[in-house]
């Protein structure tokens, strides 16, 4: 937990930036993306590598860096966490 409130605010995603791809851990596209990215053990956004494991805060969504790609945790609102 202490991670999550120390997970630097990064802003929305920029299209002209290198991101990698953000889903959600029941999507289809989760495995998917872990199939079609190389496990490099960071994540990109923005142009800033974050390593595996990694949490962030992208606007209000709690993101963690899994198999090199971005996936939904729950909420950076410390008074509604999920």
């Amino acid at each position: 937990m202490t991670e999550r409130i120390h997970a630097p605010q990064v802003g929305a995603p920029d299209p002209e930036r290198r991101n990698s791809l953000i889903v959600e851990e029941t999507d289809e596209e989760f495995d998917f993306a872990g199939m079609e990215m190389p496990e490099t053990g960071a994540c990109y956004f923005n142009d800033t590598a974050y390593m595996e494991g990694q949490f962030i805060c992208s606007g209000s969504e709690l993101l963690v860096c899994t198999r090199g790609g971005w996936l939904r945790e729950g909420s950076c609102d410390p008074d509604n966490p999920d």
